[in-house]
């Protein structure tokens, strides 16, 4: 079941943030019968394992200073606490239907691998991988300390912490980090999940550089779940974490295997480079799993596809704004208008007026439902209030009424306020980020390709997107305006793309 062919391209890989378990009639009704037995058992059992595992990991610490916090645990807090904590671990794990884990490999020790590198990530019963693993250190968002007994627990395993929202908070995790994997065996080993979020199994999606900064070895680790029914995983979009509890748990056993691939050594080039070294890790254990490795990211809670330093959505906030748009009934010279009446109000003056609420953008879309609107708000915003800019150039290049030259000039002046004839590499993520319909948090790479003298004009951008090998696949495949059909008045469904989308392909 996990095995799926690696030779794909690219655009054909399946999309790795979605994961809905379809379950038959009689499996069902088989799981309603068991859970209703099993679901109170085991999650009895885990919680009182929890309670105890609470107490356990309060006497971690009984005494100590603030200083000696920020040190390793030795003594009695170790050779104690430690066995008892594992056995607890498991039992947990044994309590939800885990009976059996299957361990294939060697871990390798301290000073052959300081950090042990596991993906798939699935879900948080991944973290059944910290028992064959010997309870190594983790790192954690710091916003899991607030959980109940899951914070105490990150104190006693001495995790390091970090914060998503605070930029300061990432430099000092990997200054922690690297600190502890060079501290020649002062800290324990460490574990981390270098695709830094969960995914549906499908494809391994591009590791994140945290576990390969210091330039030490690694061990990969992957995970397999040989399961008739696939109830671990949980994803941005389908099965949520609650309904993954609760179908592995109705389950009569869940198998899991461990398996521990050889140490991997990086080289000269590697140390220096820590996202190639993350790179080749990824393909290795990809191949392990039988999997494509793929460029997928997760990047501010957005599902995208890394080329070059752009981020391009796998779910375009401009394809699914000109669904929503025909579904709502507006027909394509109505679409056309309401970019039109975008332009108008995004040139008619200032900054503050391309930002628009709900309200405003309902009656400039001719929306008569303010949910659709709402909805298209989301897509760009995690408000109701959007820069109109953003819809209206990501909209317009695909659908198809206007070129791209012309497209990418105007973009150009609405980003280009002052006129100044050129951008900077804060201007180009912004513009970036409309054409695309997604932020852009680095475009440093495309503003060294397309800049002269350190100056981005439009004649130059326009030559890299065009020309650049990998930039032009933003337009050739990316930016291609697709063919949507709305419904016409007889209730027949008509093509949406008229002739101008033939002058938008040859980039006239």
């Amino acid at each position: 079941m996990e095995r799926h062919d690696c030779n794909f391209a690219t655009s054909q890989y399946p999309h790795p943030f979605i994961h809905r378990l379809k379950l038959t009639r009689t499996q069902k009704i088989r799981g309603i019968i068991l859970g209703c037995i099993l679901f109170p058992l085991r999650i009895t059992s885990a919680v009182l394992c929890f309670l105890i595992l609470w107490l356990i990991a309060r006497l971690r610490f009984l005494g100590l200073s603030k200083d000696e916090r920020t040190r390793p645990v030795t003594g009695w807090r170790r050779w104690l606490l430690d066995p008892i904590v594992f056995l607890l671990s498991r039992g947990v794990f044994f309590s939800l239907g885990f009976l059996w884990l299957k361990v294939k490999g060697r871990r390798a020790d301290l000073k052959e691998a300081p950090m042990l590198v596991v993906a798939p990530h699935s879900g948080f019963l991944d973290m059944l991988v910290l028992c064959p693993a010997q309870m190594a250190t983790v790192v954690s968002r710091s916003e899991n300390l607030r959980l109940p007994v899951i914070g105490a627990l990150l104190e006693f395993n001495q995790a390091v912490l970090v914060s998503r929202k605070d930029p300061e908070s990432r430099k000092k995790t990997v200054t922690q980090v690297t600190e502890r994997l060079t501290s020649n065996g002062y800290w324990p080993q460490m574990l981390m999940f270098p695709e830094g979020t969960t995914t549906n199994g499908s494809v391994l999606i591009k590791f994140k550089p945290g576990a390969f900064l210091a330039g030490v070895p690694v061990q990969p680790v992957v995970l397999h779940y040989p399961n008739k029914l696939d109830t671990i995983r949980w994803t941005y979009k389908g099965t949520t974490w609650r309904e993954s509890l609760w179908h592995t748990t109705t389950q009569l056993y869940t198998n899991m295997t461990v398996e521990f691939l050889p140490v991997y050594n990086p080289s000269e080039e590697e140390k220096k480079d820590p996202n190639l070294y993350a790179n080749n890790v990824q393909k290795l254990m990809a191949k392990a799993l039988g999997i494509p490795a793929t460029d997928y990211v997760m990047e501010g809670g957005i599902p995208v596809s890394k080329l070059g330093d752009l981020s391009l959505p796998l779910e375009s906030p401009a394809r699914e704004t000109l669904s929503l748009l025909y579904r709502n009934g507006l027909e394509t010279h109505e679409v056309e208008a309401a970019l039109d009446r975008m332009l108008d109000r995004c040139q008619s003056g200032g900054e503050g007026s391309v930002m628009v609420d709900v309200d405003d953008l309902a009656s400039i879309l001719g929306l008569t439902d303010r949910q659709a609107a709402i909805t298209v708000c989301g897509l760009y915003s995690k408000d109701e209030i959007v820069d109109l800019r953003q819809i209206y150039v990501s909209v317009a290049a695909l659908s198809g009424f206007i070129s791209f030259k012309s497209l990418l000039h105007t973009a150009f002046t609405l980003i280009d306020r002052e006129g100044k004839g050129s951008l900077s590499k804060e201007e180009l993520s912004d513009l970036m980020g409309a054409l695309l319909g997604v932020p852009q948090r680095n475009t440093a790479e495309l503003y060294a390709h397309a800049s002269r003298e350190g100056q981005l004009t439009e004649e130059h951008l326009l030559h890299v997107l065009m020309t650049h090998q990998t930039y032009q696949k933003v337009l050739n495949e990316y930016m291609q305006p697709e063919e949507v059909d709305s419904p016409s008045a007889n209730g027949k469904a008509v093509n949406n793309n008229s002739d101008k989308s033939v002058h938008y392909k040859k980039f006239e």
